[in-house]
């Protein structure tokens, strides 16, 4: 019987004989420490630290949400207190007076020019700050704006629970059963979302007291309808799948197959559309408390600061910087945030 030749294996021209080193261990051969497998949340997170737009827009709404729960409580004024003798003062912060900013001084345009106001000064109140200025009726807008921030806050993580408990269920569901059922479910949502959001809040006013609890009820009415659709579509692609199957075989009921074996499968995409779903509400009752359907008085929101602060625009710009400048950092950085999340959580953008 021929025995193939074995040779010595001879090193490349060049090399030098501490190149090379054998391998005993056979663990260690296993592992390739270049492409070495790794947990799906963990490529998740590498990818989504990558994207430094979304990384920063993290970090802007985590700054926003302490701010709003510490923010009140940085100085001795609340959000309803009333003090008219110092009514639209500019804003005043310690230490930033002596660089000449924030100092308290305030230019009004009139009939005969411009003219240099401050209140702190002429009023004699040298020892009053007010670090975003007071509002016309005296009130301290630095608190009213992060409590404010807060109200509009809970309003968004509201529309998240709604959009995960009842959105998310309900196109599951609907996804699954098919036939009639779905049918069934899919023409009472678009019932419900043919019917204008505007006027259902105007109809819940006559019924329920103005308040953050009727601004989420109407939330609860239709802003589950785009989770639904989402959790529908991907529940008819994968519904057919062999895991699927074979869970039934197995003797899985209906309800452990939808949120036992498919939710895991499409949790990246009810993420996402969470996230989208929180610059809309935010939105939303920014809308509502403008025009006078959001939450009343004292309390206040970002809708209903801007609201306030709209008609003396022209004479105190300051009043309505502050709700305008965090309405919108909290509506980009969210959307900003979502695109990141989209790219982290989907495998088929991941770059190759």
């Amino acid at each position: 019987m021929d025995t193939a030749t074995i040779t010595k294996p001879v090193p490349p021209a060049g090399a030098l004989k501490n190149d090379f080193k054998r391998k005993a261990d056979i663990s260690d051969i296993a592992i390739d420490t270049n492409f070495a497998s790794q947990s799906y949340w963990k490529d998740v997170r590498m990818r989504f630290t990558s994207n430094k737009g979304a990384v920063v827009a993290l970090f802007i709404i985590v700054f926003i949400i302490i701010f709003a729960f510490a923010g009140p409580r940085m100085n001795a004024y609340t959000y309803s207190d009333q003090t008219l003798s110092q009514k639209n003062y500019a804003p005043r912060v310690p230490g930033l007076e002596k660089l000449g900013i924030f100092n308290g001084n305030e230019t009004m345009q009139t009939t005969t020019g411009t003219k240099k106001l401050n209140h702190y000064i002429s009023n004699k109140d040298t020892n009053v700050y007010y670090w975003f200025g007071s509002d016309t009726l005296g009130r301290d807008i630095w608190t009213r704006t992060w409590m404010g921030t807060r109200v509009s806050l809970y309003i968004a993580f509201a529309a998240v629970l709604i959009d995960m408990i009842i959105g998310m269920s309900y196109g599951l569901i609907s996804g699954y059963f098919g036939g009639h059922i779905d049918s069934i479910m899919q023409r009472f949502s678009e019932i419900v979302n043919g019917i204008p959001r505007l006027v259902i809040v105007t109809l819940l006013m006559l019924i329920l007291r103005p308040g953050i609890k009727t601004i989420i009820f109407a939330l609860m009415i239709t802003e589950w309808i785009g989770m639904a659709r989402i959790a529908r579509a991907e529940m008819l692609n994968l519904k057919e799948r062999e895991f699927v199957l074979a869970s039934r075989t197995l003797g899985a009921g209906n309800f452990t197959i939808i949120f036992h074996e498919v939710l895991p499968n499409i949790i990246g995409q009810i993420i996402t559309q969470t996230m989208f779903s929180i610059p809309t509400a935010i939105f939303t009752e920014a809308f509502l408390s403008f025009v006078g359907l959001g939450i009343p008085v004292p309390q206040c929101s970002l809708g209903s600061l801007i609201s306030g602060a709209f008609n003396s625009f022209t004479t105190h710009p300051y009043q309505i910087m502050p709700p305008i400048l965090i309405l919108a950092l909290l509506m980009l950085c969210f959307n900003i945030l979502a695109d990141g999340l989209r790219e982290a959580l989907d495998p088929k953008m991941k770059e190759m």
